[in-house]
């Protein structure tokens, strides 16, 4: 045991990208309620849109933004963010899609829970979680990941959670009703460098969900208030979000899940086939990994632990391999 958690410490926990030949984002803005809101709502959702572009290289023409205001942005909001045009955008969406797409879904604004029914707050009906649950399966069986930022968010895990989905919510409850700031941060992992833990020049969804919760709870100790949002990640398929995941069975899959293989800048653009391979290579592992770990219930304790250290092992070469290739892990 003591050998098995030296090769953990060693090989670490690595990010493995979905493969996905193309990835769309749909951007939903609530209702502000005040300028402040829609300004800082707006603000959130264009840095994400523009961290997706220029950072990740996702091209404009595939990234969908439904405002509250068109007028706030007439160029990159497509339509009002009323149900009808936000239903029309993913029907229209999910024809256009390739079977191996990924759509990453990310609403900010504010949530209500009344009557033990979650809403996310938009012009004219409100999106409730069967609403949105629907809107979702319209997509069908591509890798979806469904971020919502808003207030009250927490019961939207439990109707949008299915196979090959993630999940996240900056609540835990519908009764978490006080303006989140856990919006500010995850779009922040993406637009800036400090959520890259493992230093693979790109941001997984897990690593852009734990750097959001760290910053949130760091902001609300430093000003000396109690933690009035816990956010929630929720990836499989049970419905039923984690907080912290160490030792839980959430996060594997948005541990592999990305915007992108990796940021557009210098460093990947001069990337040599044979630092591609390795990353392939990287890649390989870690999905052995994971496979081992589903099924670590049906092995003996033993034989589990000995496959896992092998692995790991074999993870940690790896990734001292791309290290001394000039990857940087």
């Amino acid at each position: 045991m003591i050998r098995l958690a030296l090769v953990l410490c060693a090989a670490l926990t690595a990010a493995i990208p979905v493969a996905a030949q193309e990835t769309h984002i749909v951007m939903i803005a609530g209702l502000g309620g005040d300028p402040e809101y829609t300004n800082t709502f707006h603000g959130w959702l264009s840095r994400f849109a523009d961290a997706a572009s220029e950072r990740y290289g996702i091209e404009r023409s595939r990234i969908h933004y439904f405002g509250e205001d068109p007028e706030l942005d007439p160029t990159a909001i497509v339509a009002r963010s009323t149900a009808d045009n936000i239903r029309d955008g993913l029907v229209a969406l999910a024809e256009s899609l390739a079977p191996e797409d990924q759509v990453v879904l990310v609403m900010a604004g504010h949530g209500t829970f009344r009557d033990g029914v979650a809403r996310f707050n938009i012009p004219g009906p409100d999106l409730t979680p069967p609403d949105l649950a629907t809107l979702v399966d319209g997509l069908g069986n591509r890798p979806v990941t469904v971020v919502n930022m808003a207030t009250a968010s927490g019961p939207f895990i439990e109707a949008l959670s299915g196979p090959g989905r993630i999940v996240i919510t900056a609540t835990r409850t519908g009764r978490e009703q006080n303006s989140t700031r856990f919006g500010l941060h995850f779009v922040d992992a993406f637009a800036s460098e400090g959520a890259d833990q493992d230093k693979d020049n790109r941001v997984s969804m897990l690593e852009a969900f734990n750097y959001a919760v760290q910053e949130v709870a760091r902001e609300y100790e430093g000003e000396g208030q109690l933690l009035t949002e816990h956010a929630l990640l929720d990836d499989n398929g049970d419905g039923e979000g984690s907080e912290d995941l160490d030792g839980t069975e959430d996060g594997a899959l948005a541990r592999r899940a990305f915007l992108a293989s990796a940021v557009t800048g210098p460093d990947t653009r001069a990337m040599t086939p044979a630092l591609r391979a390795l990353h392939a290579e990287k890649t390989a592992i870690e999905s052995k990994i994971d496979d081992l770990k589903g099924v670590k219930g049906q092995l003996p304790q033993d034989r589990y632990e000995n496959e896992l250290e092998a692995l790991l092992i074999e993870l940690a070469l790896k990734n001292r391999e791309i290290r001394a290739a000039g990857g940087g892990t």
